[in-house]
């Protein structure tokens, strides 16, 4: 089942993470990067530690960028069993996922990409054993290229990301937050959008987000109609040609249809 939802939690707030695995995400994130200050990764990964020996549950980690001094312990705590998956900041280049697999093996791989040398390796990141999608760290990034917009401005990198994931045959990617915690419509907008430009979850920081997010990937009832009834008359034609509200149905048409009904139904109007 392709995840829709993953809700950071700091690493520093153990008694966060419970919480986060009942808010209803696909999955939770716990952070050691960003969520936790410098003079506190050490206390906060060893809150980690002491939470995964407790075995109340399944997370992905982030861990600190490889060029940073906490990273080689951050990934050793990530080979423990409640480990899933490990979210790797700042990637840029395949043999830093190797690394991650080499001391974390089975576990999957989420690259961030956040730099303009990571948008440069987008593919050879997404081709690499284990990954299972790329990521986009689209603040970070924003900041890197010295781009001041999330809209168009970014249009050109998402769209390429896409293509990245296609290409090497894994899930869409995952968008970057919505930082308006409080803006139900702005972060829906923010779904939908990214939705059309082919993105099939998002990050998010706050539990009241991952409803909305979880809702808006998935097709709307009028999709889910449109889909049935495209199904239908294909079926009623026998391999004539048909058209379905005015517009000719054809292979293509029939795949989008197939995939709206495969993704389960309706959650949003």
């Amino acid at each position: 089942m392709t995840l829709r939802s993953y809700l950071f939690v700091p690493a520093s707030r153990p008694d966060r993470i419970g919480k986060a695995l009942a808010a209803g995400a696909g999955a939770v994130i716990v952070d050691l990067e960003d969520a936790v200050a410098p003079d506190a990764k050490a206390d906060a990964r060893h809150a980690l530690a002491a939470w995964l020996a407790q075995g109340e549950g399944a997370v992905l980690v982030r861990v600190n960028a490889v060029d940073t001094p906490w990273y080689v312990d951050d990934l050793a705590l990530c080979a423990h069993a409640a480990v899933t998956g490990v979210v790797l900041p700042k990637a840029e280049r395949r043999a830093d996922l190797a690394q991650v697999a080499s001391v974390a093996p089975g576990k999957c791989l989420y690259p961030l990409i956040e730099t303009a040398a990571g948008y440069d390796a987008a593919r050879e990141l997404a081709a690499s054993p284990n990954v299972e999608r790329l990521v986009f760290g689209s603040i970070d990034f924003q900041v890197d290229l010295g781009i001041d917009g999330e809209l168009d401005e970014l249009l050109v990198f998402r769209s390429g990301l896409v293509l990245a994931s296609r290409l090497a045959g894994i899930a869409s990617p995952v968008d970057g937050v919505s930082t308006a915690i409080d803006d139900v419509d702005a972060l829906r907008a923010d779904v939908l959008r990214s939705r059309k430009l082919g993105f099939g979850a998002k990050l998010c920081i706050h539990p009241k987000q991952v409803a909305v997010v979880n809702a808006a990937y998935k097709p709307s009832a009028a999709e889910v109609d449109w889909a049935r009834r495209v199904l239908d008359a294909a079926a009623k034609s026998g391999g004539a040609a048909v058209a379905v509200d005015g517009k000719m149905v054809d292979r293509p048409v029939i795949l989008k249809a197939k995939a709206i009904l495969d993704e389960g139904g309706p959650t949003r109007a």
